[in-house]
């Protein structure tokens, strides 16, 4: 098992590590008890009285313990896996969801990531860390407990990458931040905005890489998830980030979730050194959500060319119709009337199209009354002001 850099592309890649993690025979490995006996690296709110659990993964993809051992091959670069890689058990309610939470336990899982983030930045090893949920079969997820994984890198993945070299050309061009200009223009114009909390936003972003991609971001200007601004209210990233799952999981029940924060910047050399001028200034965090609502993508067969089937625009509208207070209940299935004179591609894009369809199309669904925090009036969905002449 190792890692090897693509020269072109400049991605890091993690060869023979098993895909599939075995299914213990005693049952869910999460559940407090089995996983009580496996020291944690951080509880919340307390050791005695804990809801989020951090604990090592069982079958890592990095390991912390050692040196990278960096070699060359030919032309090529390769070294071991170092790193960390940690599992967040978000509750210890083995059929909680991150989107049947209350605000509060959510802002608990927000904290839980913070506090993970800016404790392995501190090793000078890692140069980024990244927080993320695969939620659902469909997203590989191991195990059907509630939890979030964190991961530590000697190297910035390329999409990080590719978020920063725009972002400072960006900065370099106008002297303001991107991410900053686009939620100015998302607010102004209103048509893909999704929902509002206070200084955070959430919506569909303006080239969506797959039907109803959502990204949620504070609208006060921060580089650094870990470290908020004073003035900001995480319990509103947390009511916002519930309600936007709420209505997420009733059009999909699997989704990735990614956090999208500052790279390490301990390091003061390298193939970052270049961004630190105006990182500060150039770079907002913000969280990603792909919900999965095609069992099978052109995304993921021509890479790095979407193909969405749904308008951004006509995401968001669902979206915002959707009760965000309603119980999460699973998409329902699509039927596809078989034609035995259909190809194999015929059939899987008539299913897409009536998955996406019926995504869109189908009623909302009221079952669940609202949290406590809504029902206290402290959190309003507040709807977007339209622009017609945007």
């Amino acid at each position: 098992m190792e890692l090897r850099k693509d020269p072109i592309t400049r991605s890091w890649v993690r060869v023979g590590h098993r895909d599939d993690v075995p299914i213990p025979a005693y049952g869910c490995p999460l559940c407090a008890e089995r996983s009580a006996g496996v020291a944690a690296v951080l509880e919340l709110p307390s050791a005695h009285d804990a809801q989020v659990r951090v604990i090592p993964h069982f079958h890592p993809l990095y390991g912390i313990e050692g040196d990278a051992g960096r070699t060359a091959d030919g032309i090529y670069d390769r070294m071991r896996p170092l790193g960390a890689h940690e599992i967040i058990i978000e509750s210890q309610d083995h059929n909680q969801t991150l989107a049947a939470m209350s605000d509060e336990q959510i802002e608990r899982v927000l904290q839980a990531y913070a506090f993970r983030i800016l404790d392995l930045k501190r090793d000078a090893r890692f140069k980024y860390v990244t927080v993320f949920e695969n939620r659902g079969a469909l997203a590989g997820s191991e195990w059907a407990h509630p939890y979030s994984q964190v991961t530590a890198t000697l190297f910035v993945p390329r999409r990080i990458l590719y978020e920063l070299r725009s972002a400072r050309q960006w900065y370099e061009e106008k002297e303001r931040c991107v991410f900053c200009d686009i939620v100015r223009q998302e607010e102004r114009q209103g048509k893909r905005i999704v929902d509002t909390q206070g200084d955070y936003v959430a919506f569909c972003p303006y080239a969506s890489r797959v039907p109803f991609e959502t990204w949620v971001l504070p609208r006060r200007h921060n580089h650094l998830f870990e470290l908020p601004r004073h003035e900001c209210n995480r319990r509103h990233l947390a009511t916002l980030l519930g309600r936007t799952l709420r209505r997420l999981t009733q059009i999909a029940e699997s989704y990735h979730l990614v956090l999208h924060t500052a790279p390490n910047i301990i390091h003061p050399k390298g193939e970052l050194s270049s961004y630190w001028r105006t990182i500060a200034e150039d770079f907002h965090w913000h969280i990603e959500i792909l919900p999965i609502v095609e069992h099978r993508s052109k995304s993921y067969s021509i890479k790095e060319v979407y193909f969405n089937a749904l308008l951004p625009e006509q995401a968001a509208q669902r979206l915002r119709e959707l009760d965000a207070t309603v119980s999460v209940e699973p998409a329902a299935p699509v039927d596809v009337n078989l034609d035995p004179h259909q190809t194999v591609d015929q059939v899987v894009d008539q299913a897409v199209h009536q998955a996406v369809h019926q995504a869109v199309a189908q009623p909302t669904r009221q079952t669940l009354s609202a949290t406590n925090s809504e029902l206290r009036g402290d959190s309003r969905e507040v709807k977007p002001k339209i622009d017609p002449s945007a």
